[in-house]
């Protein structure tokens, strides 16, 4: 008689992925999340003041990626076109003549200049959230500001840990001196005020994404590092570390191939509230004036315009929107995140 050979058992990671999908708010929580961040990447696509494509007498342009001389169209001026000058649309309503738009017809830096009402103007057919105080429609600059917002997020968290992964690592490995010294220093540097560093660092130099990343990943990592240490310092007492130092293995295949990946459940499960943090930090700063150049789209920014135009509400409701469900969204992931990677957890 055949008896059949029992089924192997699902990896950690397959379990731990069953576990995440059986919360039904965190796993379609990740389905919104990554769909928004997927669409805001084509933002280009969705919301701009060019068409994506267009024929004129017989010609073809791609006006997003070339600058197109408005004599071109029958205008007076070798200067770009304005696609949103009445005088060129109706040159493209002639037979034989069309452009394909985006949906939305405006960039985010695109000024409305025959906007039908003073600015800030409210919610319309050609302004689905209204404009700002200067002119530029609020829902692509929405879409634009969550974009970098995002990216924004994105970098600093990888930044983040990579900084406080290797500190910690290093901190609850050697252990002894090493550890010791390495306590001083985070107690040392994580009294330096950050906010007045910002401040002095914004008057002394250009303000740029790329320095606000630097100041803000300086002091981002040493939370993490405290949760790496500890793992290190627990495992590294455990029998299969002995046992590796016992065969002879060194200490960078020790602690790449054994200690590190039973250590980063802490790193996985702040990855969400990470990103949280590292939002609501850039809006903040943004919102005081201390964040990206001026004229980058920045939900900090519309929230400053919103709090200038109390009369403007959907400036202040739109963006409050955004960064709420944003916000949501990621800490619904974390909690089914750290559901899923709980042991004690039961698999069905």
């Amino acid at each position: 008689m055949n008896v059949a050979s029992p089924s192997p058992s699902p990896s950690p990671s397959l379990r731990a992925w069953r576990r995440f999908k059986r919360n039904r708010l965190g796993f379609w929580s990740l389905v919104l999340f990554v769909a928004l961040f997927v669409l805001s990447l084509g933002a280009e696509l969705i919301s701009h003041d060019k068409p994506i494509v267009a024929r004129y007498n017989g010609q073809w342009f791609t006006p997003m990626l070339q600058d197109v001389p408005e004599t071109t169209f029958g205008g007076d001026f070798a200067t770009p076109t304005d696609f949103l000058d009445p005088f060129i649309q109706t040159q493209f309503a002639k037979p034989g003549n069309w452009a394909l738009y985006p949906i939305n017809r405006y960039h985010h830096s695109t000024i409305n200049y025959f906007a039908k009402e003073p600015n800030p103007a409210a919610p319309g057919a050609d302004n689905w959230l209204g404009t700002d105080d200067r002119g530029r429609d609020v829902f692509a600059r929405l879409l634009y500001g969550f974009r970098i917002s995002v990216l924004f997020a994105l970098a600093l968290t990888v930044l983040g840990v990579l900084l406080g992964v290797v500190t910690g690592a290093i901190q609850g490995f050697a252990g002894g001196k090493t550890d010791l010294l390495f306590q001083r220093f985070i107690e040392i540097w994580g009294a330096m005020p950050e906010l007045y560093l910002l401040i002095i660092f914004a008057a002394m130099f250009d303000p740029s994404v790329l320095l606000l990343l630097v100041l803000l990943s300086l002091f981002g990592w040493m939370g993490l590092s405290d949760y790496v240490r500890a793992e290190f310092l627990r495992n590294r007492q455990l029998d299969y570390v002995r046992a590796a130092k016992a065969l002879g293995l060194s200490n960078t295949a020790i602690i790449w191939r054994h200690v590190l990946p039973n250590s980063l459940t802490p790193v996985v499960t702040f990855l969400p509230f990470r990103m949280s943090g590292a939002i609501l930090a850039l809006t903040s700063l943004d919102f005081l004036g201390l964040g990206v150049p001026p004229g980058t789209p920045s939900l900090g920014e519309l929230l400053a315009q919103g709090k200038n135009n109390i009369d403007a509400w959907w400036i202040s409701l739109s963006t409050f929107a955004v960064l709420v469900l944003t916000l949501l969204l990621l800490t619904f992931m974390g909690d089914a995140l750290r559901d899923a990677l709980d042991p004690r957890k039961a698999d069905a």
